[in-house]
């Protein structure tokens, strides 16, 4: 005889799934500018949990909040260690020098 029956498995399972749902999927929040101004301690905090706030002005123009992390406002070592690795190609004369508008259209198409 088994430990749990198969309808408590499938409780368990359907709370796992509704738990996984509630709390881990991101949801879309939209809200006119008014809203935004009167609740902006509600929006951040959603922010910050993850959810996407569309915040709409007007009939045509809209705007995502987004939270910005360290990464966004500073360079990351990976970064640092690119542009002195470029700095250095320049320096050994590895840097490409580009004087018209000509030379540079002719550059980019060689990419």
């Amino acid at each position: 005889m088994p430990f749990f029956s198969m309808q408590v498995v499938l409780i368990l399972i359907l709370c796992i799934l509704a738990y996984q749902y509630v709390y881990t999927m991101k949801t879309i929040v939209e809200t006119t500018s008014r809203q935004f101004r009167a609740h902006q301690k509600d929006f951040f905090d959603m922010a910050d949990k993850g959810h996407d706030i569309v915040i709409k002005r007007g009939s045509k123009q809209a705007y995502v909040l987004i939270p910005v992390s360290a990464d966004d406002l500073y360079f990351t070592p990976e970064m640092i260690a690119r542009i002195k690795e470029s700095q250095q190609q320049i320096k050994d004369g590895k840097g490409i020098v580009v004087g018209t508008k000509e030379e540079l259209n002719t550059f980019f198409d060689t990419l």
